[in-house]
């Protein structure tokens, strides 16, 4: 594995403590003891990939939070309804995917205000885990901002299928709140390490549950 590869790995699959720290105001992980693992799945709904997510998270019982995109919502109702009917939880990940360090404040609001009339949740996710303090703190009393515990850059087309498992396999531990996208850019590595993910932990004992709001309120 190059050098670069493995310092992208090192930096961003677990948050440094530091980070945690000056944003702790943030949900990064739930704190419960018990073999419980929280996945997320981020930018969706996608047709085609995003129902074969949910055949799988169903062959182990496993419930998961949905971070939307607004404009896929709308593009993709029926599939919305089919994540919210199957009993998994969604999260607004704004409506037009924005990067908060390069939009201004008020389009960023704005656009995240737009993705609640089609995403009913207090739960938000910036996109690429990026948000302005500004921005968080004018969000804060509306929505509950979750970011993760492991990150298993999926999305990464230089990693191979078997290191976005092993990101998760060997970071994950009680609480883990847990990235994986359903974006067509991290399908192929998506497909190989989600089914192995969810045997692996499913046979240590673990359950996979969806966040909820109301344990979430301050």
């Amino acid at each position: 594995m190059k050098l670069g590869t493995k310092l992208r790995i090192s930096l961003f699959v677990k948050p440094p403590g530091w980070i945690r720290k000056i944003s702790s105001n943030m949900v990064w992980r739930i704190p419960v003891e018990e073999p419980v693992l929280y996945l997320t799945f981020d930018d969706g709904p996608v047709s085609g990939l995003t129902e074969w997510i949910l055949e799988e998270l169903e062959k182990y019982g496993a419930k998961a939070t949905f971070f939307c995109v607004g404009e896929n919502v709308r593009g993709n109702p029926e599939l919305y309804a089919k994540i919210l009917g199957a009993g998994h939880a969604a999260g607004n990940h704004t409506f037009s995917h924005l990067n908060s360090y390069r939009t201004g404040l008020r389009r960023y609001v704005k656009d995240i205000y737009k993705a609640r009339k089609v995403i009913d949740s207090r739960l938000f996710r910036p996109p690429y885990g990026r948000i302005r303090p500004l921005a968080a703190r004018i969000l804060m009393p509306r929505f509950r901002i979750i970011l993760w515990d492991v990150l298993s850059m999926d999305y990464d087309r230089e990693l191979e299928p078997r290191i976005v498992m092993y990101n998760v396999v060997s970071k994950a531990r009680p609480g883990s709140i847990i990235v994986f996208h359903d974006n067509p850019k991290a399908r192929e590595n998506l497909e190989y390490a989600l089914p192995r993910v969810l045997d692996h932990y499913s046979r240590a004992g673990y359950r996979f549950l969806a966040l909820d709001e109301n344990f979430l309120k301050k």
